[in-house]
C-alpha cells in the first residue's frame, strides 16, 4: 500500500481525533494549551499493543521492532547469538529507553521510536486481508529472523511509518496552536540550523510540550509549513551583544 503525504496526514487526524475523545473525552472547542499525544497510553489502551523492553543491538543502534505474527529475533551480544520472542501486536524497544540516568535523555527518542511502530501497525490494519494474510505466513513458520531479514521484509513502508509517527506525535491541530501560542504564529525562521533568541525559546517550549527532538519538531513544523530555512549569512539576532 503506497500512500501519499495527504493520504498520510488524513489517517493521523482520524486516528488522533478518535484517541483523543477515548482518552481526555470530547473538545469543547474552548481555548487550551497544545498537547502531544501519550504516546505509551495510545500504544497501550487504544491499539492493544504489548510493549516490552529487551537489549537489541550490542551498540544501540537498533530502536524497536515489530511484527504482526509470532517469530523470533536474532540478536548477538558479547559473541554469544541468542533469540527473542516477538509476539504478534508486540513492540520491543531497546532495553537502553529504561536504564537509570537514561530515561529523561532518551525521552524523544524513545517516544518517536514508539510513535514509529504503532504506525507500522495502523499501516498493516489497513491492508487487504490477503495481504495481512501473506505478510502473517512470512513469519508465522517460528523462524528467527536477523534484524536485516526483518527490516527488509518492511523497508518500503519505513518512510510512511515515519511520517505517520510524527503525525502521531504531533498532529497538526495541536502544531497550530503551539505555533499560536509559543511563536505568537509567527513562523519560525532557521538560518541553516541556527535561530534567533526568541524562535529558539518557542522551539524548545514545542519540543518540550509534545516530548520529541529538535531534530523531529523542525522538521514536523516545516512540513506544516510553519518553519523556512534561510542562508546562515542572512542572521541576524538584535538581542545578541557582541563584545
Amino acid at each position: 500500500m503506497i500512500l501519499s503525504h495527504r493520504q498520510i496526514e488524513e489517517i493521523a487526524v482520524a486516528v488522533t481525533k478518535d484517541f483523543n475523545e477515548f482518552f481526555f473525552g470530547p473538545d469543547t472547542e474552548e481555548a487550551r494549551l497544545p498537547r502531544g499525544t501519550p504516546i505509551d497510553q495510545f500504544a497501550r489502551d487504544y491499539l492493544g499493543l504489548d510493549v516490552s523492553f529487551a537489549p537489541l543491538s550490542p551498540d544501540g543502534s537498533i530502536c524497536g521492532l515489530t511484527s504482526y505474527a509470532d517469530t523470533e529475533y536474532i540478536v548477538e551480544m558479547d559473541g554469544i547469538q541468542r533469540k527473542i520472542p516477538l509476539h504478534r501486536n508486540q513492540v520491543l524497544m531497546d532495553a537502553s529507553f529504561i536504564q537509570p540516568f537514561q530515561i529523561r535523555k532518551l525521552c524523544g527518542k524513545r517516544r518517536f521510536t514508539l510513535a514509529h511502530e504503532c504506525a507500522h501497525q495502523i499501516l498493516f490494519q489497513m491492508e487487504t486481508d490477503k495481504i495481512q494474510e501473506a505478510c502473517r505466513r512470512k513469519y508465522s513458520a517460528r523462524t528467527a529472523y536477523s534484524l536485516r531479514e526483518l527490516k527488509t521484509r518492511e523497508d518500503w513502508n519505513e518512510w510512511q511509518a515515519n511520517v505517520l509517527g510524527a503525525a502521531i506525535l504531533m498532529p497538526q491541530r495541536e502544531i497550530d496552536l503551539a505555533v499560536a501560542y509559543y511563536a505568537r504564529g509567527r513562523k519560525l525562521i532557521s538560518y541553516d540550523g541556527t535561530f534567533a533568541y526568541w524562535d529558539k525559546v518557542a522551539l524548545d517550549m514545542i519540543c518540550q510540550q509534545f516530548g520529541v527532538s529538535k531534530t523531529a519538531a523542525v522538521i514536523r513544523l516545516r512540513q506544516l509549513g510553519h518553519l523556512e530555512t534561510r542562508p546562515y549569512s542572512e542572521y541576524n539576532d538584535p538581542l545578541e551583544v557582541w563584545a
